[in-house]
């Protein structure tokens, strides 16, 4: 406004100001925090409030004839209950499936071959195990409702897909101290900050279960914090350990702006709204990031810490129940996964291997072995 001799400000001059925000049709995250400020500025001069965050989700359509079949897939899984991210999931995976189509030709049911499914699958960047299920879940729905032949039987029955086995990423105790010990709690964001990696690093608590957390989740008389977790609907109490306890009475006293939400932590932005998973998972990213730890070829979100977590469980040789029983696993078989990451017991399994005296790598003068 100073370069243009502005004094005035109005929301054109605040649109003219967004277009300097972006680069070669990038906008990049501080660019995000100057846009949000026009929209914070616009919002008072022409409504007199702050608007929430609109976030417009993307609706997936399916269309045409091939789609409007899918649609009544998406209404059987609803009408079974299905779980709201499962039914988003397969919307998601079938609109996918439903534009290969549409760019191959193949506008009706019965034009679907073998093959489309078996190039779509193989060509697919990623994701290619859930697509696979979401296919057996279409067709054989489409199967029941005498939409589709059997003739798609045998290859969904024996078609594969390797999954790439992944390692979790986790950091060392004294890791997760440098990183706990980084945070400046001098201001409300780092009190709020420091109790959200507590309850990720000591507890072992999702994001969205971080995010979610209310004041009646709290036993303050007991000691303990009682909730249902997102993911997996099951209950689970903890004990609410000294540290972290300490951790979200400094924040809620010292921190938290004053609101009539239940939420235990909310944005430290107006207006100031309950947190969600993605302001939890983004805060603890950067933390992470910032700590000065070796974050290189490692995920460094709120999971990584919980992997954490297990690592350390299991290098003080705490049974695997208890580890299931303390993450809140559906099963011990999910928490089975953590074995790769223990190497100290990993390495009393390991076998010796006997020595190949050298006459076997000289055969025929050393030919096979020089």
């Amino acid at each position: 406004m100073a370069a243009k001799d502005t004094k005035e400000y109005t929301s054109d001059i605040g649109a003219e100001f967004i277009t300097s925000c972006h680069h070669n049709g990038v906008v990049r995250p501080q660019e995000r925090e100057k846009i949000r400020s026009v929209q914070v500025l616009n919002d008072m001069l022409e409504l007199g409030h702050i608007r929430k965050r609109c976030i417009v989700l993307v609706h997936h359509a399916l269309d045409g004839e091939i789609g409007k079949e899918m649609e009544k897939l998406i209404t059987n899984i609803t009408n079974l209950r299905r779980s709201k991210t499962t039914i988003k999931d397969y919307r998601l995976y079938l609109s996918e499936f439903l534009a290969y189509l549409n760019m191959s030709g193949i506008h009706h049911v019965y034009d679907i071959t073998e093959n489309h499914i078996v190039t779509y699958i193989s060509h697919h960047p990623t994701n290619k195990v859930n697509i696979l299920s979401a296919l057996r879940v279409l067709f054989r729905f489409w199967k029941e409702q005498h939409i589709v032949d059997s003739r798609f039987d045998v290859l969904l029955a024996n078609l594969k897909v390797r999954k790439t086995e992944r390692v979790p990423s986790y950091f060392t105790p004294t890791e997760v101290m440098k990183i706990e010990q980084s945070i400046e709690r001098s201001s409300g964001i780092g009190k709020r900050n420091y109790a959200m990696i507590l309850l990720a690093s000591r507890l072992g608590l999702r994001a969205s279960d971080i995010a979610g957390l209310r004041f009646d989740n709290i036993d303050w008389d007991k000691n303990t914090i009682s909730l249902k977790m997102q993911k997996t609907q099951k209950q689970l109490e903890l004990p609410l350990l000294a540290d972290v306890g300490n951790a979200i009475v400094d924040y809620l006293r010292h921190g938290r702006h004053e609101s009539s939400l239940p939420n235990m932590f909310i944005y430290s932005r107006a207006p100031y709204v309950a947190a969600t998973k993605e302001m939890v998972c983004n805060a603890i990213n950067v933390i992470i990031c910032t700590s000065g730890i070796d974050i290189v070829g490692k995920h460094h979100g709120p999971h990584s810490l919980r992997h954490s977590l297990a690592s350390a469980m299991l290098e003080q040789g705490t049974m695997m129940p208890v580890i299931s029983e303390s993450l809140g696993h559906r099963n011990t078989e999910t928490t089975l996964t953590y074995l790769k990451i223990d190497i100290k017991s990993l390495l009393k399994c390991a076998l010796p291997v006997s020595l190949v005296s050298d006459d076997f790598y000289m055969q025929r003068g050393g030919a096979f072995y020089g």
